[in-house]
């Protein structure tokens, strides 16, 4: 069974701010390996960080401009578009899905992508074009959802992709950008060891799931008139 919710541990983890801030749309990707002991590719956040510092967290970040126009390997998994394009139009999932990508590379310098020839390009894919690498979006699933409560220092609109770490052209990480000062392959029945954010902490719940149940549906966390609210794949409101 995933890990319950915990609204108490995820109040924590963002602290209250007086401004009402709108969410902002993002991606985070979940990297697994398989096999007999699982493990997921994690990292932990600077302390300096003003959002969940020092927390172990999935890479990620906000949705780009550059995301909607680069260019991709492989269409998407027709399952994860499907339930993506009911809550926003489907260019913009695929932006999500690009920046989920995008986010893992700079975090990590791990490449989700399939070798392509060098392109020059401006802007945050510059990088990782300039390494012929071309973003890989078929081995993606979009496994969850949560906003950000109301009220705190950064509000987001979260989708989660999960990825197997077989479609990596290289699954050695490096510090990336340095965002995180700790880059790890963490064994599953592990994860419960570090310091993590609620969310965080569901969302493994909902790995180990999908490890024997790839269909399961995908939940939809949020918090509506002063409580959490946990809502379904397509009949989450949006």
């Amino acid at each position: 069974m995933a890990e319950p919710f915990d609204p108490a541990a995820d109040l924590a983890d963002a602290p209250r701010t007086a401004a009402r801030l709108r969410p902002k749309d993002a991606a985070t990707l979940i990297l697994v390996r398989r096999g007999k002991h699982p493990a997921v590719l994690m990292g932990r956040r600077a302390a300096g960080h003003v959002f969940m510092a020092s927390k172990w967290v999935f890479p990620g970040g906000r949705l780009d401009r550059s995301d909607f126009r680069c260019p991709h390997a492989g269409d998407p998994d027709p399952a994860s578009l499907a339930l993506l394009s009911s809550e926003v139009p489907p260019h913009r999932a695929r932006a999500l899905m690009l920046a989920a990508v995008r986010e893992t590379w700079e975090e990590t310098g791990l490449l989700l992508a399939r070798k392509a020839p060098p392109a020059v390009v401006a802007g945050p894919w510059r990088g990782f074009r300039a390494l012929g690498a071309l973003p890989h979006l078929q081995p993606l699933r979009y496994v969850a959802r949560a906003i950000t409560p109301p009220g705190r220092t950064r509000r987001f609109d979260a989708r989660f992709f999960m990825a197997d770490a077989g479609s990596l052209l290289d699954d050695a990480p490096t510090q990336g950008a340095g965002e995180l000062d700790e880059i790890a392959w963490v064994p599953l029945d592990q994860t419960g060891e570090l310091d993590l954010p609620a969310i965080t902490r569901f969302v493994i719940g909902e790995v180990r799931e999908r490890l024997s149940q790839p269909d399961r549906a995908v939940p939809f966390v949020r918090f509506v008139r002063g409580r959490h609210q946990m809502s379904w794949s397509g009949d989450a409101p949006v």
